[in-house]
């Protein structure tokens, strides 16, 4: 088994709970500025959120349910690049606010990754400045390797481009890489890419077929804090997984 040498986060989801009190209610303050009578509801955003990145769930939406009012196919693109600018904007508010905290034990297990050696980065399909604004205000004491982000990637997850691009960028091999994802896509994505994963769910993804993933826990868990469960796997479990414990884990 090869040496563990790079640990890649998602975003949305694993490092912040983000989707159902963030970007869900992002989009609705957004509809409503714009005169849409849209809100997308908790179940609705769920079904959405099988689809990857913003602008197009936004596009699936207008070409299948509409925004409750006509719009010109040939102002749709200007349109959704509005939106989702001003979603986006909405969206950093609410995580500079501090409404939005961090999931439990991802900072402890970012520091214990940056204490230890291996590469630590972000793979995101979310907006470039909301993937800057968690890594470089919330997470200032952490170091990061590099952030990817938005439109980077032609191709969103399930694609595994992506975590093609995060081994390029760390120029690891894939078995030599761990990464920390919440979602049926995202597995997708990473086995794609010939990685190991590890799920961390939410209220969002427990309920996905995450059969793909290597070890399923709902949260990283923090000694003093929340602890997480062991939901899929067989490793030893506390409620408080470690960055040196999946070291050893996938390293044999």
């Amino acid at each position: 088994m090869a040496e563990i040498k790079g640990f890649f986060f998602d975003q949305d989801g694993v490092i912040i709970d983000t989707e159902r009190d963030g970007h869900r209610v992002a989009f609705n303050r957004t509809f409503k500025e714009f005169g849409f009578e849209v809100e997308w509801d908790v179940e609705t955003y769920h079904q959405l959120l099988q689809i990857s990145g913003g602008k197009e769930r936004l596009r699936h939406y207008l070409r299948h349910k509409g925004f409750g009012k006509p719009v010109d196919a040939e102002e749709e693109y200007e349109l959704i690049k509005s939106l989702h600018k001003r979603k986006t904007d909405l969206f950093i508010e609410l995580i500079e606010s501090g409404s939005l905290p961090l999931r439990p034990g991802v900072k402890r297990f970012m520091r214990e990754v940056n204490d230890l050696g291996p590469v630590l980065g972000i793979c995101t399909t979310s907006n470039e400045r909301a993937a800057k604004a968690i890594a470089y205000d919330i997470l200032s004491d952490i170091r990061f390797d590099f952030v990817l982000a938005g439109d980077i990637v032609k191709m969103k997850k399930p694609d595994p481009e992506i975590y093609l691009l995060a081994l390029e960028k760390s120029r690891l091999k894939a078995e030599e890489c761990v990464v920390i994802e919440d979602s049926h896509n995202g597995v997708k994505s990473v086995k794609a890419a010939g990685m190991h994963v590890v799920v961390t769910t939410n209220l969002y993804t427990e309920r996905e077929d995450l059969s793909q993933a290597d070890l399923v826990v709902s949260c990283l868990g923090d000694p003093e804090g929340e602890r997480g469960t062991l939901v899929r796997g067989n490793l030893p479990f506390d409620g408080v997984l470690r960055a040196q414990q999946l070291i050893k884990y996938y390293g044999g």
